[in-house]
């Protein structure tokens, strides 16, 4: 696992790979993206007053990282040894964590159109749960880990103040389309575009709803992209169509040539940098840089 060249997927074909987990019976998914390595584990220095999901430190490598006990944080209890445990050693969101888990057993590729969003009838306050991939003899869950290390360290999420840094920010009538799966980061979306003077924004959980949106705009001959949206946020993973391929099948239509496109990713990092490149967004940001953002769509809007 730790050479992943042999299943890295080509850019913005709307496939994932999983890395499928087990935790209490249960089987998990992370997607292969976020993981550099799997290893057996190794002693952890537990820290005083930390917070209860985190066992403590390892040092890797000359790094030291935290790590994660996904038994409690899916609320099953503590890890208990098994000759199975596995550290999954991920990095997303400019950070690496480790996560603690009881076993890893295969790789799956799937395509995100085969991926449900959790219905608010069984999902409930279960917010780890971004994903439901059917199966013939069972469910694999994709879990949200940027909400999970969220829930850990709120400070490391989206933050307000970062736009009041900016100063007084005229407000802005030009319109912007957000495509992103979860409800939080809509929220902190809306919130931090409207202190940056961007009131004219449209929100989709996920790029196949976007998609369709933005054709809608144009089934006239007669008109333009540019006189309706003016600039398109999109996030990487989400049901039904990811980041990547919205990005792609936009560039590849002569009606949406013109339009800009950000990936605001927790995924954006120097070495995943050529996949968005390859399907041409004009920028890639990794959350939770806000203020990045906004000086990006300050620049790019048509």
């Amino acid at each position: 696992m730790n050479e992943k060249s042999g299943i890295l997927l080509e850019s913005g074909t709307n496939e994932l790979e999983v890395v499928e987990f087990e935790i209490s019976g249960g089987r998990y998914g992370i997607n292969v993206i976020k993981v550099k390595e799997i290893i057996q584990p190794i002693p952890v220095t537990p820290i005083p007053h930390s917070h209860e999901h985190v066992q403590g430190i390892i040092q890797l490598r000359g790094e030291v990282l935290p790590v994660v006990d996904m038994r409690k944080v899916l609320g099953v209890g503590s890890s208990q040894a098994s000759t199975q445990e596995k550290y999954i050693v991920s990095e997303f969101n400019q950070q690496k964590v480790v996560f603690h888990v009881d076993n890893v057993s295969m790789i799956h590729r799937i395509s995100w159109d085969q991926i449900e969003k959790p219905s608010d009838l069984y999902h409930g306050g279960l917010t780890q749960v971004i994903g439901v991939i059917k199966r013939s003899e069972d469910m694999l869950l994709l879990l949200d880990f940027e909400r999970i290390m969220l829930d850990i360290n709120p400070n490391h999420g989206i933050n307000m103040g970062m736009i009041k840094k900016l100063g007084k920010r005229e407000r802005s009538e030009k319109r912007l389309v957000v495509a992103e799966d979860s409800p939080l980061l809509r929220k902190l979306l809306f919130d931090t575009l409207s202190e940056a003077g961007y009131d004219n924004v449209e929100f989709f959980e996920n790029g196949r709803d976007a998609y369709s949106f933005l054709e809608s705009l144009v089934s006239n001959e007669n008109n333009k992209i540019e006189d309706h949206v003016q600039l398109l946020i999109t996030d990487i993973e989400m049901p039904q169509m990811d980041g990547h391929h919205l990005t792609r099948k936009l560039k590849e239509n002569t009606s949406f040539t013109k339009l800009p496109i950000i990936i605001f990713s927790s995924l954006i990092t120097d070495d995943l940098k050529h996949k968005g490149a390859k399907v041409g967004a004009n920028d890639q940001i990794s959350k939770p840089n806000i203020a990045e953002l906004i000086h990006s769509i300050d620049r790019l809007a048509l």
